[in-house]
């Protein structure tokens, strides 16, 4: 608390009652919000990561702490929700975070920021998420498990999503985005449906953006809002892409990059 009070330039006696009342969540449960989180999604995406290592990670004494802690939050153990995430009961604590961080700790990207670039064509394997955003975690462990046993970690393979659609404006029966890992080999048919595609080559805007994905829809707005317009340049008729060039939860949220690739003319 000292160390946060410090960072924050305010007294210790007072950080904690104006964080509460600027952020409408005390410090000590905004930091467990956000530890358990990334936890949720180790143990969900993340199959190699022992239990008891996430738990230290996290901040807890040992295992037994923390799966307290995590059944309290989720209603699961952490061996249960490994096995079977059930997301829903995070929901309401999941939004208040996205809220807070959009309101507060908004992404501030520049002009000088936005570079043109020239791309080749990428081949990708894609699996397409058709429906409710709240289900994408679905998906994304399928085409997880479908890479790891096609030997296509981020490691080598650079990973993009398509976005389609904005989960905003979207209803969610009606949304769609692909989770893509590049691959020059022919896409075999598997179980989980993923097939082979080519990210079109072309001259795109780039613009990195670095942080949680809570505020990735601000970096897009102004791409489209601002920097569009006074750029003199055209959208091309192609879908808006993500690069993930470093991943949560393997790095902490503030630590995740994104480059946000617009189509060009």
């Amino acid at each position: 608390m000292a160390r946060l009070a410090e960072v924050a330039a305010f007294s210790p006696y007072h950080f904690h009652r104006q964080f509460t009342l600027l952020f409408g969540v005390n410090v000590g449960r905004y930091v467990q919000l956000l530890r358990l989180k990334r936890a949720a999604h180790q143990l969900a995406y993340r199959d190699a990561a022992r239990i008891t290592d996430i738990a230290l990670a996290c901040g807890y004494e040992g295992p037994e702490a923390f799966a307290r802690a995590f059944r309290k939050q989720s209603g699961q153990s952490p061996s249960a929700f490994r096995a079977a995430p059930q997301w829903g009961t995070w929901a309401t604590d999941l939004q208040a975070l996205h809220a807070l961080r959009s309101e507060h700790m908004p992404a501030q990207p520049q002009p000088h920021a936005v570079e043109i670039i020239e791309r080749e064509d990428v081949p990708v394997a894609a699996i397409e998420h058709r429906g409710d955003p709240a289900r994408l975690g679905e998906t994304l462990r399928a085409f997880i498990a479908w890479r790891r046993a096609n030997r296509l970690p981020p490691a080598v393979s650079a990973t993009y999503n398509i976005v389609y659609d904005n989960p905003d404006d979207t209803p969610p029966e009606a949304f769609r985005m692909d989770i893509c890992a590049a691959t020059p080999a022919p896409v075999a048919p598997n179980e989980p449906g993923v097939v082979g595609k080519t990210l079109a080559g072309g001259r795109y805007a780039v613009l990195r953006h670095a942080g949680s994905d809570d505020t990735l829809d601000q970096t897009v707005a102004y791409l489209y809002a601002e920097w569009l317009p006074a750029s003199g340049e055209e959208p091309r008729d192609a879908p808006l892409l993500f690069q993930r060039v470093r991943f949560y939860p393997d790095v902490p949220e503030h630590e995740a990059v994104t480059d946000v690739l617009l189509p060009l003319r």
